[in-house]
């Protein structure tokens, strides 16, 4: 062993270390980037879940019931509601997670000691459901016109949950849709990152500028065939979801496959803006890893989205995945229709209008 040459070869690994700079991103981003996330943003007792509440008794001891749930923290008013049935339609559309009933006798059976509040909750996310479930758990004994009087023993008002979609809190159920966007997301970014390098890196980057296929046709050209290729992975998981864990299909399986698409070009188009940016594949691989760890720790698959603080909720905002994860889930377990979901499809598109833009931007300056 030469401990001169061995040095040589370290300070040279240094120098090159030194010069690529995404290299060194990952280095000290990467471990910052996880903590702040960790730490920060990832929350497993979600508050303030978006709710509506039915109050069809509309008395002093019904909203006192109401002001005794909003006490909790755990639901918080988003919508306005006045029977059931509106709030059946608001938790198919993901407009809310939690709706509360009160019926029109809610006194007569507070008095004979029946179950007079009823919650409903979403759950096509397990999470939620089991933060809405202690609801269910509150010791609502107030008897309006009454003093709080502790030495005074009162009869507790009994809360009925019923959750809809996956009442049985399977967890197969809400992981296999969410499983399709973390697939999609991790391949079609990848793929297309390393396209226009892997071309450079090649020597064929001289000869597609020689022939004369314009940028977007080049473009459009390398995005198609991974396309096919996203729809075929989505085909494989939603059979192997529903054969393996009998994961319901509830709504329009071609909503399904539109709403995989919008994900599949979104993906692509942010894959190539980052291939435009990169000198070489393995930097191409390196900067997928910064869009796809927040994708999975932010987006609502495995933690709640409603417990994260508001700055790192306007960050999820920004990610494809985010907005699938809302449109998967409402299609195939809630049963909701793509026209109903209107918020994620659109924010999909504008997502990969824009990352289209940039990447034929940045390509056109590359081959000047």
């Amino acid at each position: 062993m030469n401990w001169r040459r061995l040095w040589a070869v370290v300070i040279k690994e240094l120098r090159q270390l030194r010069r690529d700079h995404i290299t060194l991103l990952m280095i000290v981003g990467m471990p910052i980037l996880q903590l702040v996330l960790f730490g920060y943003a990832i929350n497993l007792n979600p508050r303030h879940l978006p709710a509506a509440i039915a109050d069809q008794a509309l008395t002093s001891g019904s909203r006192q019931v109401v002001m005794d749930m909003l006490a909790t923290g755990v639901i918080e008013p988003v919508k306005d509601a006045e029977s059931p049935q509106q709030l059946m339609s608001m938790l198919r559309r993901g407009e809310i997670s939690v709706g509360v009933v009160i019926p029109w006798d809610f006194e007569r059976r507070r008095a004979l000691g029946e179950s007079s509040v009823q919650v409903l909750v979403d759950g096509s996310d397990t999470v939620v459901q089991n933060a809405a479930l202690q609801l269910a758990q509150m010791p609502l004994t107030y008897t309006p016109g009454s003093p709080r009087d502790s030495s005074i023993p009162l009869p507790e008002l009994p809360i009925s949950v019923v959750a809809f979609y996956n009442p049985q809190r399977v967890s197969a159920i809400t992981i296999v849709p969410g499983l399709i966007g973390i697939i999609l997301t991790m391949t079609m970014m990848m793929f297309t990152a390393v396209a226009i390098v892997r071309e450079r890196e090649r020597g064929n980057m001289e000869l597609l500028i020689a022939t004369p296929v314009s940028k977007g046709e080049l473009m459009l050209g390398k995005l198609l065939p991974y396309g096919a290729i996203g729809l075929i992975q989505t085909s494989l998981i939603l059979l192997s979801g529903v054969l393996l864990f009998q994961v319901p299909i509830r709504g329009s399986l071609l909503d399904v496959y539109l709403s995989a698409l919008l994900l599949i070009f979104a993906n692509l188009s942010l894959g190539l803006l980052i291939s435009t940016a990169t000198q070489s594949q393995f930097q191409a691989i390196q900067m997928t890893f910064f869009v796809f760890v927040p994708s999975i720790l932010l987006s609502g698959f495995v933690f709640p989205f409603e417990g994260m603080p508001e700055p790192a909720q306007w960050i999820a905002e920004l990610l494809p995945l985010t907005h699938f994860i809302r449109l998967i889930r409402g299609i195939m377990l809630r049963g909701a229709e793509l026209v109903e979901l209107w918020r994620g499809w659109l924010a999909l598109l504008v997502f990969l209008a824009l990352m289209m833009t940039l990447a034929v931007a940045r390509f056109h300056k590359r081959l000047d």
